[in-house]
């Protein structure tokens, strides 16, 4: 591989997943681009100042160098030289992400990190604006999605692994209004690329997803 790949599409979808595993089978390194996002967010959070304040969050965009490192396979995150890796997950952070990540600035900083990497190495990232935005002049671009029904079940499916009990129902409304939120956002929305192939997983497995992906790559 000598160019890296653009992967984008809704939460629930798979893509993460897809995305991982295309990495592992093309023998290239899969960035996760949300946790370039979560860093900041737990940044934010530990100098005190609120996610939602689009002027205090540029104002420590300098500050917070970010930057990843891999340790075989795995992507550690760096926040100023410290592996935060571990700490993004909460649930704190995770809430702080959704906000920090509208800002415009903070769309503008994280691209250009993200295009940074993926200049150095080929890489499959995924994410929300990487064929529109990180890497738009990419030449292999994905967009990954399924029904919003087959995104809930697989995600009550996790919860029912975590002893979580959720109903569909609400599920469903919380993934509808995520995608209404992604999709409507006034800065570099969630859409599919003009030139992205459409990669619809809701009656495909992962191992099924991921085939239809390499063989467009190796057709190219």
């Amino acid at each position: 591989m000598k160019h890296s790949i653009a992967i984008d599409g809704p939460a629930g979808a798979g893509k993460s997943t897809v995305a991982k595993e295309l990495a592992r089978v093309l023998g290239i390194n899969y960035l996760n681009t949300g946790a370039m996002y979560r860093a900041l967010a737990l940044y934010a959070l530990e100098r005190g100042i609120s996610p939602s304040d689009e002027s205090a969050v540029s104002s420590i965009l300098n500050e917070a160098v970010i930057s990843v490192k891999y340790e075989g396979e795995e992507q550690r995150t760096l926040l100023n030289g410290r592996d935060c890796t571990e700490q993004l997950r909460s649930e704190a952070v995770s809430m702080a992400t959704s906000d920090i990540s509208r800002h415009r600035a903070v769309r503008d900083r994280m691209a250009g990190l993200q295009r940074e990497i993926a200049l150095r190495q080929p890489l499959v990232l995924e994410g929300r604006d990487i064929g529109t935005n990180v890497l738009y002049d990419a030449p292999h671009k994905f967009f990954v999605t399924a029904s919003a029904e087959e995104r809930a079940r697989r995600r009550q499916k996790q919860l029912d692994k975590l002893g979580v009990s959720a109903e569909f129902q609400t599920i469903l409304a919380d993934i509808i209004a995520r995608d209404r939120q992604d999709s409507g956002r006034e800065y570099m929305p969630l859409k599919r690329a003009d030139d992205a192939v459409l990669i619809d997983t809701t009656d495909l497995s992962i191992e099924e997803a991921v085939e239809a992906i390499k063989k467009r790559i190796e057709g190219a």
